[in-house]
């Protein structure tokens, strides 16, 4: 009798506390519904997807152990261990093997079993989020010879008025072939849907070494079959960077001896933070140089960006990627249009990437082109209608070729290859080096847009909203790379912080301002800037009607977002989003910035500013010469002059009286 009721006794124990460990695991898995992005909350009321991807941190006290009892964890309860995340130690990534990839609901079975191991830590099921190709029409089936066919309608390469092109507004890279730059030793990764590898026009640069397949776990990334080619993306991409010379087949890439590597990672139903960070981390010292075609749905309506371990990726990456001179990031601006901005697209918008806007071939901007002040330089992609000849040649899936590939999805292959060419010529530029090249040697040649008109900042340069500093040239960017001097070290000054609540009026402006020192007397100070980061609390009735400027101390104002007549979202906001300009560039950052925000909307709303942190990333030393020239109000001694083929490096005009 006794041992019955203790026996009774013992499983109501049992029964309660598995109650308590349920409802705490639901409670710890709830505080991780909400994904941070940056600084961005996901809004909790829209729709979740819960992948069959977990993460699993595991600490034991032999560290040795760790992936033997990940192994054997992951095989006990159906899933397959795909290894450690991002070279975290400890953190595995576990796929269920018949879990269901897309589910409305989280997995609390599964997430329990793995937690009850005393060597678990922590289980997380990973969210999935959308990422589009970026594409205007995304499923339309020295020494160079000019012996491929597609090669007279690369206008992108050599205009000669092709389709209504105007002549010279290329990329001039013929030149910077004729220089014996080509893309030797140089890899680039095309980051997408996969890339046709048994390609005629890409086998023979083709690097198994460098690619991989993080759709479907293996080192072959081949696009999957689809009726309509939808998976032709990367392999379109990649032919611009890389298609071989003189062979007879198709064109020829920009830089036409590097290597290309593959990384299949946009062709799942959903993506994920480990899935994003597995491929902007992969062989960082074996690739240079990073493609990325893609984004955030381009809605108009959608602020999202990296996620925790994809951000940890590009810091990485930027930071001890390519033995430590950094790794290349290139993104493409996006194809949302006037009705959209790219500083609302956390990828393109970080200063760790460098984002490309396009150019048509006869100079005007693209009708599917996001403006942002976030845009560092510009290539090309198709023009207007359906003007034959006027979209971007080059490889297609199964052997074949295409005069049709779009949208800014184009223009960063482009931009990776002419990167590559600028690696030929010096191969210890670091990731800084490259942006800096960028902004000194693109130019606004005929590029145009009537409503963003060409302006320069407070030490001379030229920038656009839509173009950045220009349009890449490849002559120009190798000559000035072989004789390149690494720029100073970077350091970052919290400028100053206003916390107070703001209303933002309905009729009118909203101003408000921070005087900056520049963290000067401090080891961060910073005297020359790079780039800057207005970190933004906002609540609106209304996102979309706001719009948002900021303006240095030299003047120089910057659009740091424009209305988006389709974000009708009241409750989100923007939460110490990161809106970046690179308009200032070089600036002396001392003295007043101004922030000005308003409610430009077709009927009144209301909404107020919360927070405005200011950051300021830059050098304490002139980047280009040794020496400077002093006084606060002169400006710095480098001016970028179209002149570079003659050699001229410093403007020191308007500067010198100023000299004490």
């Amino acid at each position: 009798m006794a041992d019955n009721c203790y026996a009774g006794q013992t499983r109501s124990f049992s029964r309660a506390l598995s109650y308590i460990l349920l409802l705490t695991l639901m409670s710890w898995d709830t505080d991780l519904a909400g994904i941070r992005t940056g600084s961005l909350l996901v809004s909790a009321a829209k729709k979740r997807v819960y992948t069959n991807d977990f993460l699993v941190t595991i600490k034991s006290a032999e560290p040795s152990s760790n992936h033997d009892h990940a192994d054997w964890l992951a095989a006990r309860h159906g899933f397959e261990n795909r290894g450690m995340v991002v070279g975290d130690e400890g953190l595995y990534h576990f796929r269920h093997r018949t879990l269901d990839s897309a589910s409305e609901s989280p997995s609390l079975r599964y997430i329990w079993n793995l937690r009850l191991s005393p060597k678990v830590q922590k289980v997380r099921q990973l969210e999935g989020y959308g990422r589009l190709k970026r594409g205007h029409n995304k499923v339309k089936v020295g020494a160079y010879q000019g012996l491929d066919p597609l090669y007279p309608y690369q206008w992108y390469i050599n205009n000669t008025a092709q389709a209504g092109g105007k002549p010279g507004l290329d990329l001039n890279v013929q030149a910077a072939w004729n220089m014996g730059y080509t893309g030797k030793g140089v890899t680039v990764a095309i980051m997408d849907d996969g890339l046709d590898y048994l390609h005629p026009d890409l086998r023979d640069n083709y690097s198994p070494e460098a690619s991989y397949d993080f759709s479907s776990n293996d080192p072959y990334p081949y696009p999957r079959y689809t009726f309509n080619w939808f998976n032709s993306h990367g392999t379109r991409c990649a032919g611009e960077v890389s298609s071989v010379a003189d062979n007879g087949i198709c064109g020829v890439g920009v830089a036409y001896d590097s290597k290309i590597a593959g990384i299949r990672m946009l062709d799942q139903p959903f993506m994920t933070d480990v899935i994003e960070a597995a491929s902007m981390s992969f062989k960082p010292n074996l690739i240079d140089i990073y493609s990325a075609s893609w984004g955030p749905t381009d809605d108009g309506k959608t602020v999202d960006g990296p996620r925790q371990l994809t951000l940890r990726a590009i810091v990485n990456g930027v930071n001890k990627g390519r033995n430590g001179l950094g790794s290349i990031y290139v993104w493409a601006s996006g194809d949302g249009g006037a009705d959209d901005d790219c500083n609302c697209d956390g990828y393109a918008a970080s200063m760790w990437t460098i984002s490309v806007n396009s150019a048509i071939n006869d100079g005007e901007t693209a009708l599917y082109d996001e403006s942002c002040s976030s845009t560092l330089a510009s290539t090309f992609s198709n023009g207007r209608g359906q003007r034959a000849g006027s979209g971007v040649a080059t490889t297609d899936l199964y052997g074949q070729c295409t005069l049709r590939h779009s949208g800014t999805s184009a223009a960063a292959p482009e931009a990776a290859g002419v990167f590559a060419l600028a690696l030929d010529a010096n191969k210890n530029l670091t990731w800084r080096d490259v942006q800096h090249l960028t902004v000194l040697t693109s130019t606004p040649n005929l590029l145009h847009d009537d409503l963003h008109r060409w302006q320069s900042n407070g030490v001379g340069l030229m920038f656009n909203h839509l173009f950045g500093f220009g349009v890449l040239n490849a002559q120009k960017m190798v000559k000035m790379a072989k004789t390149w001097t690494t720029v100073p070290p970077r350091f970052r000054c919290e400028a100053g912080v206003v916390e107070q609540m703001f209303d933002i009026p309905s009729d009118g402006v909203l101003e408000l301002t921070i005087d900056t020192d520049a963290c000067d007397g401090g080891n961060n100070h910073v005297r020359y800037l790079e780039h800057v980061q207005a970190f933004l609390t906002i609540a609106s009735s209304r996102r979309g009607d706001l719009t948002i400027n900021m303006t240095s101390p030299f003047g120089t104002d910057s659009i740091l977002l424009n209305r988006r007549p389709n974000d009708d979202d009241s409750s989100q906001g923007f939460r110490k989003w990161p809106f970046m300009t690179t308009h200032t560039w070089g600036e002396d950052p001392r003295g007043t910035w101004k922030l000005r925000v308003a409610l430009n909307g077709e009927f009144p709303q209301t909404g107020r500013l919360l927070r405005w942190g200011l950051l300021l990333h830059g050098t304490q030393q002139a980047p280009y010469i040794d020496e400077i020239l002093d006084g606060h109000n002169s400006k710095l001694a480098v001016s970028k002059k179209l002149e570079f083929a003659e050699g001229i490096l410093h403007d020191l005009e308007d500067s010198g009286s100023q000299h004490p």
